[in-house]
């Protein structure tokens, strides 16, 4: 599972040919989260409040580089990385 991004800690990756919606994986600690990334929602898991929020706000800034990402992905090429919160 490529990583795409690492900050504070947390650490977001993506699964080649994942099934639909498009979403990444933000790990922390021992948790897990899967995130949807048009809704900016967990779909699945979580992670400390604190944590959770970072990897929200992150993806905002990203969404648009995200999405790009997940369309490389499902079609089994390398996601690329995004830039972490400064």
């Amino acid at each position: 599972m490529p990583e795409l991004s690492r900050f504070y800690g947390i650490v977001v990756r993506m699964y080649f040919r994942d099934h639909a919606p498009p979403h990444f994986h933000a790990f922390y600690g021992g948790d897990e989260v899967v995130v949807d990334i048009q809704q900016l929602a967990a779909m699945e898991g979580g992670l400390p409040p604190r944590a959770f929020g970072l990897v929200i706000e992150w993806a905002a800034v990203h969404r648009q580089e995200l999405l790009a990402a997940w369309e490389r992905a499902s079609h089994s090429e390398s996601p690329g990385k995004v830039d972490p919160l400064p």
